[in-house]
């Protein structure tokens, strides 16, 4: 457990820490020489619980100054327990305010009050100090206070003491490893180390886990709270040596995860309580850990917000972070001097457009209400209604593993999850359209897959619909005829006399590879042209022939070879040309234009200036 404390320059929080651990955190050559605090300062605490348990309670100190503020909000990104320090001989200043603030806007779960140097106040000086804290901040009213001294040690041990009942009754979640950095420099015979908090999860030595950028990393060494360990857990003060990448890859605020961080966020929709009056739109500072940028801050519901007045809201960020539900911001004026509220993800990766419908608004309300761990399942049935989502995205953006996503009863396929509800709904669009296209092209045999997918769900993952397109032939409720889609019931066919003719033609294409012109075929058999015409177009959209250009034909058979052929070639070179399927193929070039020119049209490929890329990959597969 980490514990951060809080409160006004010179109120004692180096004393008391160094009281409670015996660690001095004024670390920095700058700060002993100013007496002050700097930057984050911090001690370990070796514990014993009352069942013998031994443990490690860590402390940030923070900076109190105003100069140093933002070093202080990267302090309490992720922890929820705070000591706010308050000195008896002076009460409550304006660093005091502001840092109880944050700590109020980020929602901190625990606050303990302790007031120091009691030693230069008298008791009833230091009983109207907590009378008049408890007056003016309500929400610390249930709060525990200590009476302290870092010179007598008045009230060292029962301070001690609760920390210790505190630590045995936090629960680390079980969620992913997620690692802020907030320092990186080299030590000489170990190499590479980070260190930063661990927000969630665990670490062991040898596992290979994701720097901010994709890059895998290897833990060769742990230190937990200041110890050398095997493993790190969430909510712990940990230094990392890492192999695998070099210092100047590396900067504040990136992050170390056990899922690949691929869903860095630039719009992320928040609940936001202010700190002060703010405006619909204004540019802020963002605190986000050890991450800070600037961003825009737009009002959703409201025209302004007043101070302690909670609405919804949408971060445009100026740098992409990697930002996951739940997850506290502060954010302050666009000059950084002032506080202007709290914010808690609701939404990472929000949408453009229509952000301010009562459509829209409702589903973040909705939202809203499934912050905590319980409501889990209905958070993610808000986040399928009417669309799949990548399994990958949901498992990021709630920090959570497939297992316990799995038995919640969703569909899911090898890269998408979605409610049975929409599974249906897009397989009963699928049908109606087949059902439509056959009305107005009765003469037609049915569509590719490729295009019943454009025509029936084009909005939705491609791969997806192919799979419910693919269940759909399984179940009986398609048929799958030579290539092309169509419901059961629909049939085109040839008749008698038109079979006998289409058993002399098939011949002649399998004779050879090349395109068959209509007029040749009919002077061949003898046939009238116009008959001979009427029937290979029938026999195109019973898929037995296609027409790369006017009246010239390959057999479908062929142009699947050719695909498949294409394919292997893009596979191999990255693209293809004319003249290269020329010279492979042994066509004219004449032929070999049409029919490279049939494959752009059809989907299957598409042309960059002097070349052909692949469109399509399922196409003629």
């Amino acid at each position: 457990m980490i514990v951060v404390t809080a409160g006004h320059v010179d109120h004692g929080k180096t004393s008391l820490l160094q009281a409670l651990t015996g660690t001095h955190t004024a670390h920095l050559p700058e700060e002993k020489k100013r007496g002050l605090t700097i930057d984050l300062g911090y001690a370990y605490l070796p514990i014993t619980d009352t069942e013998g348990k031994q443990d490690i309670l860590g402390f940030i100190d923070v900076p109190g100054h105003q100069k140093f503020l933002s070093n202080m909000l990267a302090g309490v990104g992720g922890i929820q327990h705070a000591l706010l320090v308050i000195s008896a001989e002076e009460g409550i200043k304006p660093q005091t305010e502001e840092h109880l603030e944050i700590l109020k806007l980020l929602n901190f779960q625990h606050i303990m009050v302790v007031i120091t140097k009691a030693d230069r106040a008298e008791e009833n000086q230091i009983q109207q100090l907590i009378e008049k804290v408890k007056q003016t901040y309500a929400f610390l009213a249930q709060s525990p206070f200590f009476i302290t001294s870092a010179t007598t040690l008045q009230g060292i041990e029962s301070l001690k003491q609760h920390l210790i009942d505190l630590n045995q009754h936090s629960q680390a979640e079980n969620k992913p490893f997620r690692y802020a950095i907030d320092r990186v420099f080299n030590i000489k015979g170990a190499g590479l180390v980070v260190t930063g908090t661990a927000v969630s999860g665990k670490v062991k030595i040898g596992d290979e886990i994701f720097l901010s950028n994709g890059q895998k990393v290897r833990i060769k060494g742990i230190h937990a709270q200041n110890h050398e360990a095997e493993i790190g857990f969430g909510g712990q003060r940990l230094a990392l040596n890492i192999a695998g990448v070099e210092k100047e890859q590396i900067k504040r605020g990136d992050w170390l995860c056990e899922r690949l961080p691929q869903y860095a966020s630039e719009r992320v929709t928040v609940t936001f309580t202010a700190n002060q009056m703010v405006k619909e739109n204004s540019v802020v500072h963002l605190y986000h850990f050890a991450s800070h940028i600037t961003g825009k801050l737009n009002l959703l519901n409201r025209k302004q917000a007043v101070k302690n007045q909670q609405c919804f809201a949408e971060i445009i960020l100026d740098e992409p972070l990697h930002i996951a539900t739940s997850d506290k911001l502060i954010l302050r004026s666009g000059d950084d001097s002032q506080t202007l509220g709290g914010a808690t993800v609701l939404e990472i990766h929000s949408p453009k457009r229509h952000k301010r419908t009562e459509q829209r608004l409702a589903l973040v309300e909705k939202l809203a209400k499934t912050t905590a761990c319980e409501h889990f399942r209905q958070r993610v049935e808000l986040y399928l209604q009417q669309k799949a989502v990548p399994t990958d995205f949901l498992l990021w953006a709630e920090q959570c593993f497939l297992e316990d996503v799995a038995p919640l009863g969703f569909q899911l396929s090898s890269k998408w999850i979605f409610t049975a509800a929409f599974k249906q709904q897009i397989q009963q669009r699928i049908l109606d359209k087949m059902a439509e296209y056959h009305e107005n092209h009765q003469d037609q045999l049915g569509l590719t897959k490729a295009r019943l997918y454009r025509i029936a769900a084009l909005e939705q993952p491609e791969p997806l619909v192919y799979q419910f397109i693919d269940e759909l032939v399984e179940a009986k409720q398609l048929t799958q005829t030579r290539g092309w889609l169509h419901l059961p019931e629909h049939r085109i066919e040839f008749n008698p006399q038109e079979l006998q003719i289409w058993q002399q033609i098939r011949p002649l294409f399998e004779a050879t590879n090349q395109a068959l012109w209509v007029r040749d075929i009919a002077t061949e058999l003898s046939v009238d042209e116009t008959e001979m015409r009427n029937l290979l177009y029938k026999a195109g959209k019973l898929g037995y022939l296609i027409p790369i250009v006017k009246d010239r034909f390959l057999l479908s058979e062929q142009i699947t070879a050719f695909a498949h052929f294409i394919r292997q070639f893009i596979a191999e070179h990255g693209a293809i040309s004319v003249n290269q399927l020329r010279d492979e193929i042994q066509y004219g070039r004449k032929l070999t234009v049409q029919l490279i020119e049939y494959f752009d049209r059809s989907g299957f490929l598409r042309r960059k200036g002097n070349i052909h890329l692949l469109r399509d990959t399922e196409s003629f597969s």
